[in-house]
């Protein structure tokens, strides 16, 4: 006889307002994602995501996780891996993690990565700026949001799990673009996160 599995519990990163760590609560709320957020962690105190946090009732920690030297870099992940273990997740989150994590990170435990752009595309920060430019210059006639495993220390670059093209509309105004991705990402990130955890083994599998 099958076991049901219990709710997905996961962790979320982000390092900014939090939109999208709120679409995800929201969702588990509502029962639209089998899942419980049960922390989150950030790396910058006066992030907004703190407050949705607090709002929700979800534990918040908040980690520092600066500096280019290597051991420094080092030192911050191994912190940040001895943190999330301690949560007991089955799926990580980078839902706005604005700092490159090594390679350790990803390897362990299973994790995804929110970017707005499409897979290949503007990798790293202000993707949606560098989209809404190359748009003005003739390049390119759309975006897009993807979702993707983390598997090492790659920037945006991982196994795809689900992407959604955002296309550029003639009046567009950045912000009227950056509003409607950010509106993307918030139900590609509960449906990508749904999916990933529906590949977690079942018990007594």
């Amino acid at each position: 006889m099958e076991t049901d599995r219990n709710p997905g519990r996961i962790v979320v990163l982000a390092s900014g307002s939090g939109t999208n760590c709120q679409a995800l609560i929201d969702a588990c709320v509502a029962g639209d994602l089998d899942a419980c957020v049960v922390a989150v962690i950030t790396n910058r105190s006066d992030a907004g995501v703190v407050d949705r946090a607090d709002a929700a009732g979800v534990t918040c920690h908040v980690i520092e996780h600066v500096g280019k030297d290597l051991e420094v870099r080092r030192l911050a992940d191994a912190r940040l891996i001895d943190l999330i273990a301690s949560c007991d997740p089955d799926l990580v989150v980078m839902a706005g993690w604005m700092r490159i994590l090594g390679a350790q990170v990803g390897a362990s435990f299973p994790m995804i990565n929110l970017h707005p752009a499409k897979p290949g595309e503007f990798p790293g920060i202000g993707s949606i700026e560098r989209a809404y430019e190359a748009w003005r210059a003739g390049e390119l006639d759309e975006s897009g949001v993807m979702v993707h495993w983390v598997p090492d220390d790659g920037v945006d670059a991982g196994p795809v799990i689900l992407t959604e093209v955002v296309p550029f509309h003639p009046s567009d105004g950045l912000a009227d673009f950056a509003t409607r991705l950010h509106a993307t990402e918030h139900r590609l990130i509960v449906a990508a996160t749904a999916k990933a955890l529906a590949q977690r083994p079942r018990p007594n599998s």
